[in-house]
């Protein structure tokens, strides 16, 4: 049995930020999703498209309208977006509530992958999983657990996303 085609969204948020030594700022310069397929040796067909590097607190209505516009014009019908977790909720919402018949799950990390500890590999290894085998629908996948974008939500004093 063969996997389904997989389309990446890449947006930014802490997953891809870097930094920078002199300063003490983090930055984008480019996302890390080939890299992390690469090291996660990943055999599944994947096709990574960046379509913006921002911090989530940064993303707007129209930021959120363009990844919407994205997921359906892609021809995949399973789509994984990397996010930021500050807002991925109304990021989730807004996809959610227009769009039907594609499997989408957004995830993100709490600690940027360039700093060798981060969750993004291992959340982006489960949002993989995830996105072949959920029905259609809308999701969050973090640390291991996985929510409709109904439910989910961020606790900020834990750090985690848990069901609302």
């Amino acid at each position: 049995m063969s996997s389904p085609p997989i389309r990446i969204f890449a947006t930014g948020g802490t997953f891809d930020k870097e930094y920078n030594e002199l300063t003490g700022e983090l930055f984008f310069q480019h996302t890390h999703i080939a890299d992390m397929l690469k090291l996660g040796r990943c055999r599944l067909d994947v096709h990574v498209e960046t379509l913006m590097m921002i911090d989530s607190l940064e993303m707007t209505d129209s930021g959120r309208l363009s990844i919407l516009a994205h997921c359906r014009e892609a021809e995949e019908n399973h789509i994984v977006i990397t996010h930021g977790t500050d807002s991925m909720e109304q990021t989730a919402a807004v996809i959610g509530h227009s769009l039907t018949g594609k499997t989408v799950v957004l995830t993100g990390a709490m600690i940027p992958y360039t700093f060798g500890s981060s969750d993004g590999l291992f959340n982006l290894g489960t949002a993989l999983a995830f996105v072949q085998i959920l029905p259609p629908g809308v999701y969050v996948a973090m640390n291991g657990r996985c929510f409709g974008w109904q439910v989910v939500h961020k606790n900020r004093q834990l750090g985690v996303f848990e069901e609302a």
